[in-house]
């Protein structure tokens, strides 16, 4: 719907087109992709840039309203729902940065399935898949600005920026929370590969060590094995064995933050490339068979597509960097 004016000027847009002007009272009509959604869920991607206090704080004070009625934070919206939304000050944000021609290019030529409800991406190293402490282009927001005609696009998990791979975008959201939904059950089979330090023992072929974030005295954020962490996870397959390294298959049964790097740390055997969790003299030992970075690829999904409830199996190639790597080791 193109935008126009009420007779008190107030725009009028559909929650597809780019956003208002916060100054202003605006109306955003709600579409169907996004019936059903809760009401704070839905401003707080509608309104880049504003924090989530000053949403929440719109809600108690009544200046978002539904259909001329006050709501709350968990109100479900409908497709039709008109939402008026009052004057917002807030500082002025940059906009997004337009991807390089490079970016573009590796996006356009890197789609590993797409339909009507779904994107599967075989994502970069260096890439993070959202914008956000410091990095101001994620993959999600590059899809965004090369496909403004798409009216919902929402990642379905993350990858760590570091790690290539397999990397799920919802087109509707009925899919984005079906798939979700599924990988809290266990539904959809996640398989990576990562050479990893020394000789991985045969018959170690499952690590389950609960995980918890911590927050070190500088700030930054690791995951360690911790016996009050979260439920944790992961089988592995030896796939080639090396003179100082080896190639494994993993299978993630849990999806925690950091999951197979912290796992392989716990072992002993730390992913080559890893800066945070791996060891230094390992990764230096790498670095002349051409190794820059985390040795980490999200290689296969197996899941039952929402839509069609038809098995759907994808692959993405190990990286040309990482193959030559290995064709160093050997």
């Amino acid at each position: 719907m193109a935008p126009f004016s009420l007779a008190n000027s107030c725009p009028i847009l559909s929650d597809s087109e780019s956003k208002p002007n916060f100054s202003k009272v605006t109306f955003v009509e709600i579409g169907p992709e996004h019936d059903g959604q809760r009401l704070d869920n839905f401003l707080i991607r509608h309104l880049k840039g504003v924090p989530k206090s000053r949403i929440y704080n719109l809600l108690r004070k009544g200046e978002v309203r539904i259909n001329k009625g006050r709501v709350k934070p968990d109100t479900r919206v409908k497709d039709g729902d008109m939402l008026r939304i009052a004057p917002i000050r807030t500082a002025q944000k940059g906009a997004v940065p337009e991807p390089g021609q490079q970016l573009k290019r590796y996006l356009a030529e890197n789609i590993l399935f797409e339909d009507d409800g779904l994107l599967v991406i075989n994502k970069p190293s260096g890439l993070a898949v959202h914008g956000g402490s410091g990095i101001s282009l994620g993959a999600i927001e590059a899809l965004r600005t090369e496909r403004p005609e798409q009216r919902f696009l929402e990642l379905v998990h993350r990858l760590d920026r570091e790690t290539s791979g397999c990397l799920m975008l919802a087109k509707k959201r009925s899919v984005l929370l079906a798939l979700q939904q599924a990988m809290q059950r266990n539904q959809v089979e996640k398989r990576y590969k990562a050479l990893v330090k020394g000789q991985w023992p045969k018959g170690k072929a499952t690590i389950n060590a609960p995980l918890r974030k911590n927050t070190l005295s500088g700030g930054e954020r690791v995951v360690r094995v911790d016996a009050e962490g979260k439920p944790s996870v992961t089988h592995f397959k030896i796939a080639q064995r090396f003179k100082q390294a080896t190639l494994l298959d993993i299978k993630l049964e849990t999806g925690r933050t950091h999951q197979i790097r912290v796992h392989c740390q716990f072992s002993g055997q730390p992913i080559a490339g890893d800066p945070k969790y791996g060891e230094g003299p390992f990764n230096e030992s790498l670095k002349d068979s051409g190794l820059k970075r985390l040795f980490l690829h999200a290689s296969n999904l197996r899941f039952r597509h929402p839509l069609s409830g038809d098995w759907v199996e994808i692959e993405a190639p190990l990286p040309k960097d990482l193959d030559s790597v290995l064709g160093k080791l050997l």
